[in-house]
């Protein structure tokens, strides 16, 4: 029985995308493969063959979906992560971040790096965290890419798991949460690829999705740099939302060029 576990939340509504994802899983990791998916869905019966369990999704956001996968896990799987049903996981780096978590029973997370893909899958170009992405999360742009992460599950349950109140924001309070109880370790290594369109949840709802992590931030904070959040909150909005819009740009160019 694999000792990862990892859970594929979808609507059902891009069926090209979610098989992508679903092989790419397969082909790269001794994985438990979980999707998430309402019961009235158009989920492709072809994809059974990729994934190992269907969990019904409860109908009360993203994250409950995550939370829901994440709790129908085999006993046996002892680290996770999700994808979105448009994301993919590459083979090398994966097996790195495995490894990672197996040497040091104090790492509760490890990440790598993480490729931004246009809707077409063509890399535009590779987020590599440094030694700072861990220090930053509390107080500057999210450098760990989701994605490209595994953690421990028995610490995921431990913090709590997902903060189902939140909409965007769940993955950076939940690496801040497990932050506060053991260490990251990073691995040079392209360990996923994301991908960046206009249907994209944290893409066409940018302004929201941003906003709600300067709340998670600020909340995040000790009562003393709470009262001083007022300094750099401002600028960091508009620099996190500047980058997005960036991107977005370059991949209207690639679009573009590639048509």
């Amino acid at each position: 029985m694999a000792v990862v576990g990892l859970i594929v939340p979808t609507l059902g509504n891009r069926p090209a995308f979610l098989r992508e994802c679903l092989q790419s899983i397969r082909r790269s990791a001794q994985a438990h493969i979980c999707v998430v998916s309402p019961g009235n869905s158009s989920f492709d019966g072809s994809l059974f063959e990729f994934c190992d369990q269907v969990v019904e999704d409860p109908g009360q956001g993203l994250a409950a979906a995550i939370n829901a996968g994440a709790s129908a896990f085999p006993e046996e799987v002892k680290y996770l992560n999700w994808l979105g049903d448009d994301d993919v996981l590459i083979a090398d780096g994966h097996h790195r971040l495995v490894e990672a978590l197996q040497q040091n029973p104090q790492t509760v997370l490890a990440y790598g790096h993480c490729s931004y893909l246009d809707a077409k899958g063509k890399t535009m170009f590779e987020v590599r965290p440094g030694r700072w992405a861990e220090k930053l999360l509390r107080y500057g742009p999210q450098l760990i890419s989701q994605p490209a992460v595994l953690f421990r599950r028995d610490t995921f349950v431990h913090v709590g798991g997902l903060d189902e109140t939140l909409r965007w924001a769940f993955d950076l309070d939940l690496f801040i949460k497990l932050s506060r109880v053991g260490a990251f370790v990073g691995v040079s290594s392209l360990t996923a690829g994301y991908r960046w369109h206009d249907a994209a949840l944290s893409v066409g709802m940018r302004g929201g999705s941003v906003r709600e992590a300067s709340l998670v931030r600020r909340r995040n904070l000790s009562p003393v740099f709470r009262r001083l959040a007022w300094i750099w909150e401002p600028f960091m909005q508009w620099l996190i939302l500047g980058a997005g819009v960036v991107v977005s740009r370059r991949a209207s160019t690639q679009r573009a060029h590639d048509s």
